[in-house]
């Protein structure tokens, strides 16, 4: 496999589609504020919650905010690097996981259930692994463009709120790869535990990492070539879908570790383009609370969670929704016949 060096049009079409992306309707998150200052509690007594409420307004662009088709959509993606004993699972585990999800076994299936949310598996070639980023790119520029325009199928079918995850064995060596490139160093202050390897396993995930920084030396300046170089087809198809969550004014949760490397790449092209983005928890993986305050993104929980399949971002999604409930249901102090703040 060989990196595509001559033609740039795949990812100058990605760049222009960044440079298109939509603010945020100021006017509908006055809208709820301005409603939020007049419902039956003390002001500022929900916290976190009347912030949600005002910036899903903000990026759907209406007042009150949805939360009523809510999708979780897991991608899943298999890596050449997995073979070099990065994991404690083997690779084999990627397609049965995916049967486990199909089946329903999984815990993200009993979160969304116990939520309410959608949920969707987009299974991206799991039984062709991507190249071995220690010796060769990933995909070639042409194929981590598709595979990105595939990702953007996420929104295709209409959702006001999306939450983007993850499945692959391996991946986690993937994102701290990603995070070495664009940030810089020590690689092994990347590198986690990931599927709980034991020591030795942590050394070969540094190793591996050190090894494809090395190999693709010279051609990680730009955040894109970072993808196709380093990444995997999950994380190529989460930067599509939250660029076209974006484009379609879809706000969008990001799961954990793995989920942020493709928001990161993003970010690292435009600043602007995680604004629609909420970081639904901080990962017990790697330097995750890092990342996150290197991109500005304030995780909404802290649970300790590793697993990755889009689990924190789901239960995210759940406080989400009752953020958007409490503003859309709770009665005014006229409503109610509640006296409100003394003048």
């Amino acid at each position: 496999m060989t990196a595509d060096t001559t033609d740039a049009a795949p990812f100058d079409d990605i760049r222009r589609l960044i440079a298109t992306m939509p603010g945020p309707d100021e006017s509908a998150a006055a809208e709820v504020s301005a409603r939020d200052s007049v419902l039956t509690k003390p002001p500022g007594s929900l916290g976190r919650l009347e912030f949600l409420a005002a910036w899903m307004a903000a990026w759907q662009g209406k007042a009150p905010p949805t939360l009523d088709r809510p999708l979780v959509c897991v991608f899943a993606g298999s890596h050449g690097v997995a073979e070099r004993g990065v994991s404690a699972y083997p690779s084999a585990v990627n397609r049965q996981m995916l049967d486990n999800f199909a089946a329903g076994g999984a815990a993200i299936n009993q979160i969304c259930g116990a939520y309410g949310l959608g949920f969707k598996v987009f299974d991206l070639a799991i039984d062709m692994p991507t190249g071995d980023i220690t010796t060769e790119p990933a995909m070639t520029e042409k194929a981590c463009v598709a595979t990105m325009a595939f990702g953007m199928e996420a929104v295709a079918a209409g959702t006001d709120g999306l939450g983007v995850g993850e499945m692959g064995i391996g991946n986690t060596t993937i994102a701290a790869a990603i995070y070495a490139a664009l940030f810089g160093g020590e690689p092994a202050s990347w590198v986690g535990r990931g599927t709980g390897v034991d020591q030795a396993g942590h050394a070969r995930k540094v190793a591996a990492v050190e090894a494809a920084l090395a190999c693709h030396q010279g051609h990680l300046d730009d955040p894109l070539a970072v993808m196709a170089r380093l990444g995997g087809r999950e994380i190529a198809a989460m930067a599509g879908a939250i660029l076209a969550a974006r484009l379609q004014r879809v706000p969008v949760v990001i799961d954990g570790y793995v989920s942020t490397a493709a928001a990161a790449l993003l970010h690292a092209v435009d600043p602007r383009a995680l604004d629609h983005c909420l970081a639904g928890h901080v990962s017990a993986e790697g330097n995750h609370a890092a990342v996150l305050e290197r991109l500005g993104l304030r995780p909404l929980l802290d649970l300790g969670l590793r697993l990755g399949e889009g689990s924190g971002a789901a239960l995210a999604l759940g406080v989400v929704k009752a953020a958007v409930a409490c503003h859309r249901e709770m009665a005014t102090f006229e409503q109610a016949g509640v006296s409100g703040p003394v003048a």
